[in-house]
């Protein structure tokens, strides 16, 4: 068996076709997911605050994020109270690139 080592992003590596914007929406998910961990909220709780039902906030929870975009998923980090900080600078690579940085939750 041989290994293969990543390029730091794992939709880039399977071949997803927006892999810059699928792991942008992973890690947003990952920080919806921090600030439900941290306020104890439940799923349905959450669901009622951002205006979805309990079974799309567990999938969201699952990593599965179709028919979500990046920007509603930062609307709905809002609804639960976090700023979200977009940042613009010149590309340090020849392709240019989408990050998303996770500051502490809370």
């Amino acid at each position: 068996m041989t290994n293969t080592r990543s390029s730091g992003n794992v939709f880039a590596d399977l071949g997803f076709e927006n892999p810059e914007e699928e792991l942008a929406k992973a890690k947003l998910v990952s920080a919806l997911s921090d600030v439900i961990e941290q306020t104890g909220l439940t799923q349905a709780r959450v669901a009622a605050l951002l205006g979805i039902d309990q079974p799309t906030v567990s999938k969201l929870l699952r990593g599965r994020t179709e028919g979500f975009t990046s920007d509603r998923l930062m609307r709905l980090l809002n609804l639960l109270g976090q700023d979200v900080d977009i940042s613009v600078r010149p590309k340090r690579a020849q392709e240019g690139h989408i990050n998303v940085s996770l500051a502490r939750i809370l």
